[in-house]
């Protein structure tokens, strides 16, 4: 079984910073990409970004691009959100997903990691 572990999340001002990570254990595997999501109060979960793991192809929200960046480190099987400029309308809970059999689908996620940003 694979277990991706999300952590980094917490508190901050308007216009902090923060980093996320998410450390995948258990069986070694290889993910096709992992991505970042975020779901808000009463909204629905949406798609922050997204990396592949072999290659480092990124893609992101349009409305993230510039203030958000996802990285990885292949030998520590870690992917990182670096989110910068933080806004009020950033709080949510964050999650990782890995996609292991390019699929499109997540086979695996995370149990999520509360952003609050305060004005």
């Amino acid at each position: 079984q694979v277990q991706l572990v999300e952590s980094g999340g917490g508190l901050v001002q308007a216009g902090g910073s923060l980093r996320l990570s998410c450390a995948a254990s258990g069986r070694t595997f290889t993910p096709y990409t992992v991505g970042w999501f975020r779901q808000a109060p009463g909204k629905e979960r949406e798609f922050v970004a997204g990396i592949a793991w072999s290659g480092g192809n990124t893609d992101y929200a349009d409305s993230l691009k510039g203030r958000f960046t996802i990285s990885r480190d292949n030998a520590k099987n870690v992917v990182y959100l670096q989110m910068n400029s933080l806004k009020p309308e950033d709080t949510a809970v964050y999650y990782c997903a890995a996609d292991e059999f390019e699929d499109g689908v997540c086979d695996y996620w995370g149990q999520g990691t509360q952003v609050t940003v305060s004005s």
